[in-house]
């Protein structure tokens, strides 16, 4: 029997020239991560800013895993980009909420979700109704 239950792939797309999307298969932990974290490098040397990180796939994800998350999610920060965390399976989601990732790095349920929040990262931001009553209104 393998050691490697559920060996780590990495599928690599560029949805835009300014986003990578990485979509991810098995367990993401100690022995795999050092995967994700060479595509994560090499993205980011080719100017990708934006970090798509489609896990519905990953049964499974330590610390390591969920570390790899929050250093991409630092770097990206510095040159003002993101990172979006797309489907992930209850076991995942809940490594991510009880360790409060969830609250630092978007979780969407789509590729298209993630895209539409790197154009408008504030939902509401940008959008305005210029009838809209009230505060700001000379009378």
């Amino acid at each position: 029997m393998s050691v490697a239950q559920n060996p780590l792939s990495i599928e690599v797309t560029l949805p835009r020239e300014d986003a990578v999307l990485l979509t991810i298969e098995g367990d993401l932990d100690i022995d795999t991560a050092t995967e994700l974290q060479h595509h994560v490098a090499n993205q980011l040397h080719h100017g990708r800013r934006h970090f798509l990180l489609d896990v519905a796939s990953v049964p499974f994800m330590d610390s390591s895993g969920m570390n790899i998350i929050l250093r991409v999610y630092q770097e990206v920060r510095q040159i003002s980009g993101g990172v979006y965390v797309i489907s992930p399976p209850p076991a995942v989601r809940r490594i991510l909420d009880l360790t409060g990732v969830s609250i630092t790095v978007p979780t969407v349920e789509s590729a298209e979700e993630a895209l539409a929040l790197v154009d408008d990262p504030q939902p509401g931001a940008g959008r305005s109704d210029p009838a809209e009553p009230g505060e700001g209104s000379a009378e």
